[in-house]
């Protein structure tokens, strides 16, 4: 497989995107006005304690106060700066909130989700700090290995390494996927580094003022350099020098047999025209993605969660209904699982194939969208037809969607995505005229609306409104207004 990172860095917004064979995969975007705070720790102090919901509000200088649930408080000693040895495993129920934190109290807290909507970041004072290979847990003595490897002989091998750099210092690490077939040597330098970090944020915990940070994860390019980076990766192209000179530094450092990937682009077509970035990021905006079969996905995001209708549309087969039905799916499955890396999509997602009765065509289809899912950096969980025939499974969700990044309610429908014909506005209007009158004394009034609306009631409503001037008794008037909105209109006494 063939993976290309590029990297467009403007003054005020850097994006980087994952091609693979071609295809954009993911879209990351950082603005200077809206950085995004995950992986950042911060000296925060309780506001409120809710028992009721068995969280607290922590006030770490942001525009909302932030989440702190009681499973993700880690129960330490008096003595926060030496690790647990009898820390209370996370699988059991937390005791009460009130027990464990009160309000004014100082925390040291991580943010392990960006403020999404109208909710604050979501915190942990459970510290975990990444590296290249490694995560390290300062309050765990744990050595874990990712999922992903697979391969006992080096699951093993890996483990007895980091027992080895590790020595019983008291920390916990996890090993991570791109640490699969690295040396002692890059994991120790691995290893010095998390430590140095700790120990950064330990000696800052004690003199940083409430609501700063006390230390900052790296910026989108390096961290895409950390955690995008393998050797699958054939180039990382990026179209700013100094961003450029950073990422050969961090290279250097950390991922030396895999710097000279890294290159200053400086072609004439912008970097994200390669291919064709900017168009897959327009087309990611729709709710409609076609299918090659001719068939179509309707994605639609909604604040409880993200629904995935499939349809054969113009697709009809070649030789009956149920293969035409399963080879659409099959197809459907691998776009799906895409759509949710690029879109980012989080949370509780359904997804509504068309109706099988073939069990192992079910089967086919739900380990296709596991494949596909195989590749995806976030957490997803991927659960068997339900008796309705849909698919609900869950996607961890740390930042916004990139619709919610990229663009904001429409002003005329305020989010709904619709808005009231022509027709249900006159008549809102009619009934507002008869309100009007039968409050206030006016001997004419004077409608302003929009030219649509003002137009259908000048033309095709007329008759009603010589109706209603008559039953009331009064003249009406009618103004168009190319400022006013289809759903937006005033009524003026005279």
């Amino acid at each position: 497989m063939s993976e290309e990172i590029l990297i467009n860095v403007t003054p005020r917004e850097t994006r980087v995107a994952l091609v693979e064979n071609g295809m954009l995969q993911e879209l990351h975007i950082e603005r200077a006005t809206r950085r995004g705070v995950v992986g950042n720790v911060y000296k925060g102090r309780v506001q409120r304690v809710m028992p009721g919901m068995q969280a607290a509000f922590v006030d770490i200088g942001l525009d909302r106060a932030a989440f702190l649930h009681a499973s993700d408080i880690l129960r330490l000693p008096l003595d926060q700066s030496e690790p647990a040895e009898d820390a209370v495993p996370s699988n059991l129920p937390p005791p009460a909130i009130s027990s464990l934190v009160h309000e004014g109290q100082e925390i040291v807290v991580q943010v392990v989700k960006d403020p999404i909507g109208g909710k604050g970041a979501r915190l942990t004072t459970q510290i975990s700090i990444p590296s290249r290979y490694l995560v390290l847990l300062p309050y765990s003595r744990v050595i874990g290995v990712s999922a992903r490897i697979e391969d006992e002989a080096e699951r093993t091998r890996l483990k007895t390494i980091m027992a080895s750099l590790i020595n019983g210092a008291g920390l916990g690490y996890i090993v991570r996927t791109n640490a699969e077939g690295q040396t002692a040597e890059a994991l120790s330098e691995d290893v010095d580094y998390l430590r140095r970090a700790w120990q950064i944020i330990r000696d800052a915990s004690n003199g940083t003022p409430i609501g700063h940070s006390i230390y900052d994860d790296l910026s989108l390019p390096l961290r895409a350099m950390r955690d995008l980076m393998s050797h699958d990766v054939d180039k990382v192209r990026v179209d700013s020098r100094e961003t450029f000179e950073k990422l050969m530094g961090f290279a250097r450092q950390f991922m030396p047999d895999l710097a000279d990937r890294v290159e200053h682009y400086t072609g004439e077509r912008p970097v994200f025209d390669l291919f064709g970035v900017e168009d897959e990021i327009q087309r990611a905006m729709l709710k409609e993605v076609p299918l090659k079969s001719g068939g179509h996905l309707i994605v639609d995001q909604t604040e409880a969660m993200t629904t995935v209708d499939v349809n054969t549309g113009s697709f009809l087969g070649q030789r009956n209904l149920e293969e035409t039905v399963y080879r659409t799916n099959l197809e459907a499955a691998q776009s799906v699982a895409r759509q949710l890396r690029l879109r980012n999509l989080g949370g509780i997602i359904i997804i509504d194939f068309i109706d099988m009765t073939d069990e192992e065509h079910k089967r086919q289809v739900l380990r296709t969208l596991e494949k596909g899912l195989a590749r995806d950096h976030a957490k997803t969980a991927v659960h068997d037809f339900s008796p309705l025939g849909l698919v609900e499974m869950t996607r961890k969700r740390t930042t916004e969607s990139l619709e919610r990044q990229l663009c904001e309610p429409c002003h005329e429908c305020g989010g709904r995505g619709s808005l009231k014909t022509c027709e249900t506005i006159v008549y809102e209007i009619f009934r507002e005229i008869t309100r009007a009158v039968r409050q206030f004394e006016a001997s004419q009034l004077l409608v302003i609306a929009s030219p649509i609306v003002v137009g259908k009631i000048t033309e095709e409503e007329s008759a009603s409104v010589a109706e209603l001037e008559e039953f009331l008794g009064k003249s009406i008037r009618f103004q168009a207004d190319e400022q006013y909105a289809q759903e937006q209109f005033d009524v003026v006494l005279l």
